[in-house]
């Protein structure tokens, strides 16, 4: 498969990467710090410095993949922008960036990779929302956001998997809870989270694999607790 991840410079997108070069997919990262990602010498990894903040750099990227590649069979949004702090405090610019990074990106680099998805089998797109974006689940003061910005993905979920599902794309949502990641880490210090990084990317990567078999526009909560 030739699968793209975003985020994947750390925490569960540096994961996933591992998990699908392993399983001999071609896996293409969109992430601001490339330098982790050195550490991994694989042939069917290619990193491309990407800012999902900036349409500039988001239009980069797909011309360089769309050169690279002719069909494209997976793609995970997995990025996350997080500010904890009280609603008052939260200027615009705080605001507008998480929703860039959380809500813009997914959409506009859907939308600019359509050419390359569900040509020769079922494409799956998998979107990385929260718990704390999940109706019904308990909220947390200081993300407001955050949660709004994962539950704006949430029914952008259902939105593409509709509009999308004549042209053999399926698009999911998984509803993460707590994993024990740097953002989780800077956000709540001091947090022990009950999942690690590895035991959750091992549990998208077989969702992304095969779960476009089974579901289409579903959101999916993965979580042991609530949130």
């Amino acid at each position: 498969m030739n699968v793209i991840i975003t985020g994947a410079s750390r925490g569960i997108g540096f994961e996933l990467v591992q998990q699908f070069l392993n399983a001999g997919d071609t896996v293409f990262c969109l992430t601001r710090n490339l330098e982790p990602l050195k550490t991994i010498s694989h042939p069917n990894l290619i990193s491309i410095s990407t800012d999902l903040s900036s349409r500039e750099s988001m239009d980069e990227a797909v011309a360089f993949i769309k050169k690279e590649v002719m069909q494209m069979d997976c793609i995970i949004h997995n990025a996350g922008s997080l500010v904890n702090k009280p609603y008052e405090t939260i200027s615009y610019n705080e605001l507008e960036e998480v929703y860039k990074v959380n809500v813009f990106a997914p959409y506009y680099l859907t939308q600019q990779l359509l050419s390359l998805l569900g040509k020769k089998s079922k494409a799956h797109i998998v979107n990385i929302s929260s718990m704390g974006g999940f109706q019904g689940s308990s909220k947390f003061a200081g993300l407001s956001a955050y949660s709004s910005s994962k539950a704006a993905l949430v029914g952008l979920t259902e939105c593409l998997a509709e509009e999308l599902k004549e042209k053999n794309i399926s698009v999911n949502c998984l509803a993460i809870g707590a994993v024990q990641t740097e953002m989780l880490a800077e956000a709540f210090p001091g947090y022990q989270a009950p999942l690690s990084p590895k035991q959750m990317a091992e549990y998208i990567f077989d969702f992304a694999a095969k779960g476009h078999l089974y579901y289409n526009g579903k959101i999916l909560p993965v979580s042991s607790s609530t949130p």
